[in-house]
C-alpha cells in the first residue's frame, strides 16, 4: 500500500490526505474538496498552485500550462502532481463558496435512453442513472463517460439541470475516428450501459452575483451554456442575459426552438448567432444572425462587456479569441468563466 501524506492548503486553511499513488487533485475530489480545475490533463493551468513546503513530483504535462521556469520556482499542476511528503500548497485560484460545497464525485451506472442527431456532426445523448438512481451535479459541469468495452473515458459537458431527474443529457461533437463519438453512429444503442463518473468542472453560475450575463458558445460548447440558460430560466433570473452562439452555417444550428422558449421566460434575454462561413437561408429560421466570428459579433454588440460576467465554452480557438476580447475590453479576470475543450474532452 502506498504511503500517505497530509496536504495543507493556504490561504483557505483546509487539510486532506493523499496517497503517493494518486494525484493531488483526484485525492481532493475523493474527499469532497472542490479545487479549481479544467482539463485534468496538465494542459490548461486552471489548477496551477505554488508549493510552499514539501516534496512533489509531476507526471507528464504541457509546458504551455506550466513552463520550466515556473516549475523551478515551485509551481505545480495539481492534476499531475504526486506528493512524497507532507506538503503545504498555496492555491492561486479558488472559489471559497465551492471548495467544500460542491457536489461529491460519484460513479454511476447509466442506461442509454436516446441518441439523436442535431446536425451532421453534433449528436445528443441521453442517459438514465440506474445504480444509484440519482446523480448530483451543478448546471455547467461535465462528466467522464467510459468508452464501452474499454477502461478509457471521454469527458462531456452536461446540458441538463438537476431538476431533470429522469435523464442526463450530453451534446457530443463527432470527430473522425473518435473513440466514443464514432460509436454513436454504430455501436452504442438504446438500453446499453455506460459508466459515468462526475461531476467535474467549475463552469457554474456563482451564487449572489448580480451583474448582467454574456453567454458565448460554439459547437458542442452549447451543452454547458444551455444548462446555465435552462437553470436561469427555471429560477426566473431577472438579469440582462445575452447568448451568442458561433457556427459555420445555418445548417449547424440546433435547439433554436428551446432557446426561444427559455428566453420568453426571462426578463431581458437576447440570442444572436454568428455565422462564419455562410448565412444563406438564415432568414427562414426567425433568429438574429450576423456574418462573422462570434467574438466579432460580441465585440460589436457588447460595448459595455467589462460591466458583465462572461461565460465562454467551446473549441480552443473560440475560447482563446473570446478571452483576448475580454482582456481588450477590460473585463476583470474574476468576471470571466470558461470551459475550453482541450484533449481531455475531445474524442480523439
Amino acid at each position: 500500500m502506498a504511503d500517505k501524506h497530509r496536504i495543507s492548503f493556504e490561504p483557505v486553511d483546509i487539510e486532506m490526505e493523499v496517497g503517493e499513488d494518486e494525484k493531488i487533485l483526484d485525492a481532493a475530489f475523493r474527499q469532497g474538496i472542490h479545487l479549481m480545475h479544467g482539463c485534468r490533463e496538465g494542459q490548461c493551468s486552471a489548477c496551477k498552485s505554488y508549493v510552499l513546503d514539501g516534496e512533489i513530483q509531476m507526471e507528464r504535462y504541457s509546458t504551455f500550462a506550466c513552463n520550466d521556469a515556473e516549475v523551478e520556482q515551485g509551481y505545480v499542476l495539481l492534476c499531475r502532481a504526486h506528493a512524497f511528503s507532507d506538503c503545504t500548497i498555496e492555491l492561486l485560484n479558488f472559489d471559497e463558496d465551492e471548495l467544500l460545497n460542491s457536489a461529491p464525485l460519484q460513479d454511476i451506472r447509466t442506461e442509454v435512453v436516446e441518441i439523436v442527431p442535431h446536425t451532421h456532426d453534433i449528436v445528443g445523448l441521453k442517459l438514465k442513472a440506474v445504480d444509484p438512481s440519482a446523480y448530483e451535479f451543478k448546471p455547467g459541469q461535465y462528466a467522464d463517460l467510459t468508452i464501452p468495452g474499454t477502461d478509457e473515458h471521454r469527458s462531456f459537458s452536461m446540458a441538463t439541470t438537476p431538476s431533470t431527474d429522469d435523464h442526463i443529457e450530453f451534446v457530443i461533437k463527432k470527430y473522425p475516428g473518435g473513440r466514443f463519438s464514432s460509436l454513436l453512429d454504430e455501436g452504442i444503442k438504446l438500453g446499453d450501459t455506460i459508466q459515468l463518473t462526475g461531476p467535474y468542472g467549475s463552469f457554474t453560475l456563482k451564487n449572489g452575483h448580480v451583474l448582467p450575463l454574456v453567454l458565448m458558445a460554439g459547437g458542442a460548447g452549447m451543452a454547458p451554456v444551455l444548462a446555465l440558460l435552462r437553470h436561469l430560466s427555471e429560477t426566473g433570473d431577472p438579469r440582462r442575459i445575452r447568448f451568442y452562439y458561433g457556427a459555420r452555417t445555418p445548417a449547424d444550428l440546433f435547439y433554436l426552438d428551446e432557446i426561444r422558449a427559455l428566453g420568453e421566460r426571462l426578463a431581458d434575454f437576447g440570442f444572436v448567432v454568428g455565422l462564419s462561413e455562410s448565412d444563406e437561408g438564415v432568414e427562414e429560421l426567425g433568429i438574429t444572425a450576423e456574418r462573422g466570428m462570434v467574438t466579432d459579433v460580441v465585440e460589436t454588440r457588447e460595448p459595455e462587456l467589462h460591466r458583465t460576467e462572461v461565460y465562454l465554452c467551446g473549441p480552443p480557438p473560440m475560447v482563446d479569441a473570446a478571452l483576448a476580447l475580454a482582456a481588450r475590453q477590460g473585463v476583470p479576470d474574476d468576471q470571466v468563466f470558461y470551459d475550453k475543450f482541450t484533449t481531455s474532452v475531445r474524442d480523439e
